[in-house]
C-alpha cells in the first residue's frame, strides 16, 4: 500500500474496459476527494474528482473564483505555461497549474472522463509523483460507460526540434502508447539514463508512477525569486547537491530521473484528448517541448486520425480481403 514518506507500489492489474470486443470509455465510480499543497505556488488545494458523462473528456473547475466561467478543459490548446509544469488556462483567464501528474494518472490507469473540482490556482503535487493520485482513482474505483473509446492513431511522423532537445511521434502497429526518452545531465547521480515502456494497462502504476520529480539545491533561490517552488520540499521532489542525494530515503529507482520525465510526457501528451496509438520518442525532453509536439500533431491533420478498436477491425478486414 501507499503512503507519503514511504511508498511501496503493488502490482496493478487494472486494464481498460472492454465489452464485446470493444474498449469503452471510462470514468470513475465514485467522487475522489483529496488535498495538499502546490509545489510551486505554496498554496493549499482541494481537489474532488468527480464522474462525468460519455464524450465529457477531463475539464478542471476553479471552485474559489467568483467567475461567469471558471472551467478549463484539459487539451494542448489550453495549455498558457510550461515553465516547471503545465499550466492550462481558459478564454477569461482562469488557470490551474502543475496538471501534468494528475493528467498522468488518468491517462496511466484509462480514465477518459471526469470533472475535476479544485479551490486553489494549482493541483497539489502530493509527493511529487502520481503515486497517490493512482491509488485514490483506484480505491474509488473505474466504471465502464456505454460508449466506444476513440483513440488518436499516427498516421505520419511528427518532430519537434529546439537544440538538443528532440521529441517525435511516429506510426506503430500496437493499439497503445510506446514511450522512449533519454536525459543526460553533467551531475553525476543522473548521467545519462534511458527507458522504453510500452503503455499496456497496468504498465504505468507498476513502472512509472512512484517516479518523482526532481531538481538541484543550487537553483532554489533563483526560482523562488521567479514565484516558483515555493512549495517544493524534500517531502515532493528529489533534490540533487554536489553530487548526491539529498533526501535521507535516497531514491525509489536509480533510474527515477528517466522515468518521471516519462511520466510527464504521459501527462502531457493525455492533454491530445485521446489516448495515442502509436510511438513517442524524446532526448531532453519537457513540457513545452511535448506541448510543441501535440499542437503540431493536432495541427496536421493528414498526420492521424480518429479510431476505435471497430474501426480497427474494419480497416484490418478490408486489408486482408484485399490480400485475398
Amino acid at each position: 500500500m501507499l503512503a507519503l514518506n514511504h511508498i511501496q507500489i503493488e502490482p496493478v492489474v487494472e486494464g481498460l474496459a472492454v465489452l464485446s470486443g470493444e474498449q469503452m470509455q471510462q470514468t470513475i465510480e465514485r467522487p475522489a476527494v483529496c488535498a495538499g499543497i502546490g509545489v510551486h505556488s505554496g498554496e493549499k488545494a482541494r481537489l474532488v474528482l468527480k464522474p462525468a458523462p460519455v464524450g465529457t473528456g477531463v475539464v478542471f473547475r476553479r471552485t474559489d473564483i467568483d467567475a461567469a466561467d471558471t472551467e478549463i478543459n484539459a487539451h494542448a490548446d489550453a495549455v498558457s505555461d510550461t515553465r516547471l509544469g503545465t499550466t492550462l488556462s481558459n478564454e477569461a483567464g482562469v488557470s490551474v497549474a502543475v496538471v501534468e501528474h494528475l493528467m498522468a494518472a488518468l491517462s496511466g490507469l484509462g480514465v477518459d472522463n471526469l470533472i475535476i473540482e479544485i479551490d486553489g490556482p494549482e493541483v497539489p503535487i502530493m509527493d511529487g509523483s502520481s503515486a497517490v493520485y493512482c491509488e485514490l482513482l483506484l480505491q474509488e474505483g473505474l466504471k465502464t460507460q456505454s460508449a466506444p473509446r476513440r483513440r488518436i492513431r499516427i498516421l505520419e511522423r511528427i518532430e519537434i526540434v529546439d537544440g538538443p532537445k528532440r521529441a517525435t511521434l511516429s506510426p506503430s502497429d500496437d493499439t497503445l502508447l510506446t514511450l522512449r526518452a533519454r536525459i543526460e545531465y553533467d551531475d553525476s547521480v543522473i548521467g545519462i539514463q534511458q527507458m522504453a515502456l510500452r503503455l499496456a494497462p497496468g504498465m504505468f502504476a507498476r513502472d512509472l508512477a512512484f517516479a518523482r520529480t526532481y531538481g538541484f539545491a543550487r537553483d532554489v533561490d533563483m526560482l523562488r525569486s521567479i514565484g516558483l517552488a515555493r512549495g517544493g520540499s524534500l517531502d515532493n521532489a528529489v533534490v540533487l547537491e554536489d553530487g548526491a542525494v539529498v533526501n535521507p530515503e535516497g531514491l525509489r529507482a536509480e533510474d527515477e530521473f528517466v522515468r518521471h520525465k516519462l511520466l510527464d510526457a504521459v501527462g502531457d501528451l493525455m492533454l491530445a484528448g485521446a489516448p495515442i496509438a502509436g510511438s513517442y520518442d524524446a532526448v531532453q525532453p519537457g513540457h513545452a517541448l511535448n506541448n510543441a509536439l501535440v499542437r503540431k500533431l493536432l495541427a496536421t491533420p493528414s498526420a492521424w486520425c480518429w479510431e476505435t478498436d471497430c474501426d480497427l477491425r474494419a480497416r484490418t478486414g478490408e486489408r486482408t480481403r484485399a490480400a485475398v
